[in-house]
């Protein structure tokens, strides 16, 4: 890791709040909202994560919900087009889905079924890799669709909870790993 990428982690380590027994006990929820009310520190993440696949892809991807707040300013940053990824229900129209198994049950994932085309090279952004569920259903989900997803990047990773396995292999670009 560079020193400009070593001093961004640290800046965001010290941005990233912990909140104990949030949202049941025994869990320990990373809090993304200081770092996002610092306009600096938010838009160094921003193109840090830009920066890898500059001029490498068509379209950035966020999962629901950080992911949208994340993915997006980098899809601006890039010159490219945003598509979100929503929990069931939420979008209208025709959609594609996919379920995917969380640590208490399961969920399912849909995406337009018409946005993303054939050939699009993709990024997927999200805020945090835990267990890859969500991020292996998106990927999957995209790859229905026809798209060649170029890389995954993240904010921070549970890496206890290897979350990389479930991704196997893919391209992962993760700034703090916690």
């Amino acid at each position: 890791m560079d020193e400009r990428a070593s001093d961004l982690t640290e800046r965001v380590r010290a941005l990233v709040t912990d909140v104990p027994d949030h949202p049941r006990p025994g869990v320990v929820f990373k809090d993304i909202t200081p770092l996002l009310a610092d306009a600096d520190a938010f838009r160094a993440v921003v193109q840090h994560m830009a920066a890898r696949v500059r001029g490498r892809v068509d379209l950035v991807v966020g999962m629901e919900a950080r992911g949208f707040i994340l993915g997006a300013p980098v899809a601006v940053e890039l010159g490219v087009g945003f598509v979100p990824v929503r929990k069931e229900g939420k979008l209208p129209g025709r959609t594609l889905s996919g379920a995917y198994e969380l640590e208490y049950g399961s969920a399912v994932l849909e995406v337009h079924a018409d946005a993303v085309a054939p050939g699009a090279r993709v990024l997927v952004v999200d805020d945090v890799l835990a267990t890859g569920g969500t991020a292996g259903a998106t990927v999957e989900l995209l790859e229905r669709c026809g798209a060649e997803v170029v890389g995954l990047a993240f904010l921070m990773e549970l890496t206890f909870l290897d979350g990389r396995a479930a991704l196997g292999g893919r391209d992962l670009d993760v700034l703090l790993s916690c």
